[in-house]
Formats: C-alpha cells, structure tokens, sequence
C-alpha cells in the first residue's frame, strides 16, 4: 500500500470526495493502530461535477487542485497521492456467490483459497463498458455451514462465500481518474464513497444487527443497508438536497446562491422547529432588489421537497425487501444535506425508524470539529479505508501524475499573476 510522506515527519494519507458538486479533501496522519489523525482539509464547489460524473474534465481539475492545495497548506505539507472517492447513477451493486473445491489431502484453507474462491464470485460477465470497483466478501460458507467471518487455519472441502459486488461505468471511472491526474496527483485507489463513510460512521453492532446508511448529497443519495456485519445492498437514487435549492430558488424568486445560502443558514425540515414566524432578508434574482420572506413560506417549500427524498428513500428499501432488516439498528445519516435543521427528524418520521445523524467514533478520528462535520464523512471515512487492516477486493486501477509536483506549483503561480 502507498502513502505519502512528509520529509522529516510521519507518513500522510491523503483522501479526495468527488461529490455530487464538490470537491472535498483531507489529509491526515496514522494514529493509534487504525486511526487518523487530521492535519487540514478544505471542499470546494465545482461546477465541473454533476451528480459524481465529471461534466468538464478542466473545471474538475481545477476543484481538485483548489481543494488538495488549500487541505495542504492547511496541513503545512505536500501529498502526491490521494485515496479517490467516487459516486454517482453510474455505479451498479449486486450479490454473488463464489465455490472453490480444496483436494489437498490436509484440506486446511489458506488465505490463497480464499484468494481463489472470491475470484469465483468475481468471474461474471460484464458488458464492456463495465467493470468491476469491488467484491466485497459478506460471509463464508465451510461445507454448506453458513456463517463463517474468517475461514483462513479451519478445515474442509467446499468453500462457498457471499459477496457485495460493485460495478462502474468504464467511461465515467476514467473521466475521474483523468481529472485527477490533470490536477497533477496519483491515484492510490478508487473507491466507493458509500462503503467509505461506512467504515467511519457505521459501528460493528449496527452492521450485525441490522441498519441503512443514507448519504445525502446534492445531487445523488447514497443507500448502504448492513447486517450480520456486512453490506447486503447498495444504491445510487437520482436526488438530493440541490433538489431543495432549486425548489427555493423558484418559490422565492431569487437566485441559486441566495437560495443555498437560505437553506443553510435557515432551513428547516420539519414544522416542529419552526418557533415563530420571523422574516427573512435577502435579494432578489437580480441580487439587488431586497426581499422579505416569512420563514413558514420557506418551510412550505422545503417540507414537500424533504418529504418527497425521504419517500424514496422508503420505496426502494421496500422494493429491495431489506426494509425490516434495517429496522433494529435504525439509520444511520450523513452528506452535506443532513445538515439542514429537522433532517433527522423528518428521515424519522418517514421511513419510521431511528435515525441519527452520523459521527465518528473518537477512539480512531483525532481532528477538529469542523473536520468532523457531515460534509467530511466520505473524506476522513477514505482515510480510514486506507488504515483498514481488512481484505478488500478493489480496483486495481492507478493513474500516474502527468505533471511533476514542482511544475504544479509553478502553473498555480502563473495562473495567479496572469
């Protein structure tokens, strides 16, 4: 595995979050046996992104180097490699089942059985605009006998395993790929943002019991459902808190930034927070003509929205038949669009499980509470991936820088002074 190291200082991982519209870097340091700890990070919008798909390779590339240049002088040092998050429509998940006989006479397993038998439930066809980002094993199975987390010393003579495959779009993973070495950094790995976050935001209980982690972007909504200690079910749903935006944007009669800044700032999601009906002061789309808006107004344009993601949400767990697996853990909710006040508990109220908002567990997660906020989850949760001591069956896939550190440095100088 690679890192990047800091002359003079402790080895660096660095983690870059292609979002739905943004940008999102930290880079940290290996605390502890598993955990990080976070020197700086920045996010960035970019208009180059549309729902984790690269739209214009020169405008991402510029939001990637924005945001790992301002994550480094936060952090005071240089990284050349970055664990490269991705999501979007594009990326498709299903479940396999691989077999692998053991002849030897001893029939111990190996770790090279396993090796093998997971390369079983790898081997399905794919058209060829497709291919495989991982094979995530759920669970093995020792001469029929289900549930077996790690086989590796113990005997028999048919291994079996379960796996979570995840497959992307060959065009759009190497647009990705591309943006990043334009920007002048190599690509550890790619890796699913979802089961990122997952690694930060979901404990060993809830995945054996059985929970959802929703991930809402803005423009896309990440569905991760686990049980028996492992992902059963993952999903890409077209929607996301942009959706809330634009619904303001056109009720209100202004602008898309005036918009945000209104859902931010005061938003709400659920009518047992609104305490009052105060005005709101803002422009209007010409962003001089100065507006008055009744916060019960701004609700009711935020509420149907909200309702109407969450619904959805509900649907597809329903359709997917894990709707009572996750009920016992509860859901689990992070992205930046479950900062907005009364998000966890509308998600509550619709989909009629626990919610929380997720946080990291502190016994692994050094870093300031800034650091620590909803929009980082997918970031800090590469970081962790990075650390994970656990097999995973990823993209081998690494694109080598196409500009030297030091020519980097001296484009962003001219691009300054010009």
């Amino acid at each position: 595995m690679k890192r990047m190291i800091r002359k003079g200082g402790p080895e660096l991982i660095a983690g870059l979050d292609m979002g739905s519209g943004r940008v999102t870097c930290l880079i940290g340091a290996p605390e502890g046996p598993d955990g990080v700890k976070i020197l700086g990070g920045s996010s960035v919008a970019c208009r180059g992104l549309k729902g984790g798909v690269v739209i214009n390779i020169l405008e991402a590339a510029a939001a990637v180097t924005r945001a790992v240049e301002e994550a480094e002088a936060a952090a005071a040092a240089t990284v050349s490699e970055v664990w490269l998050g991705v999501r979007g429509s594009h990326l498709q998940a299903f479940n396999n089942r691989g077999a692998y006989n053991i002849a030897r006479t001893d029939r111990e397993i190996t770790a090279v059985d396993v090796d093998a038998v997971v390369a079983s439930a790898r081997a399905i066809p794919l058209s060829s605009d497709r291919e495989i980002l991982h094979v995530v094993p759920q669970g093995f199975s020792l001469d029929r006998q289900r549930g077996v987390p790690h086989p590796v010393g113990m005997e028999a003579s048919l291994l079996e395993v379960d796996v979570h495959l995840i497959t992307a779009s060959s065009a759009h993973l190497n647009n990705i790929m591309k943006t990043v070495a334009q920007a002048g950094f190599e690509v550890v790995e790619p890796v699913y943002g979802l089961l990122a976050a997952g690694e930060l935001l979901v404990t060993p209980e809830e995945k054996e019991l059985g929970c959802v982690l929703i991930d809402l972007g803005g423009q896309s909504v990440s569905l991760g459902v686990y049980c028996e200690g492992a992902i059963k079910y993952s999903k890409e749903l077209s929607i996301g808190s942009d959706f809330i935006t634009r619904d303001l944007a056109v009720g209100l009669k202004t602008s898309i930034a005036t918009a945000e800044k209104i859902k931010v700032e005061h938003g709400l999601a659920h009518p047992s927070l609104l305490n009052g009906d105060a005005d709101i002061e803002c422009h209007g789309i010409d962003g001089r003509t100065p507006l008055r808006i009744k916060t019960s107004t701004m609700m009711g344009i935020i509420l149907p929205r909200v309702e109407e993601i969450f619904s959805i949400v509900a649907e597809d767990l329903q359709n997917s038949s894990y709707a009572d697996v996750v009920a016992p853990g509860g859901a689990i909710l992070t992205g930046g669009g479950a900062m907005m006040r009364g998000t966890v508990q509308a998600a509550q109220q619709i989909l009629g499980i626990p919610v929380r908002l997720g946080a990291p567990h502190p016994d692994r997660v050094l870093a300031d509470e800034k650091w620590q906020s909803p929009v980082y989850s997918t970031a800090l949760g590469l970081l962790l991936y990075a650390r994970s001591p656990a097999w995973r069956g990823g993209s081998e896939r690494v694109v080598r820088r196409q500009r030297p550190l030091w020519m980097r440095r001296i484009a962003t100088m001219l691009e300054e002074i010009f």
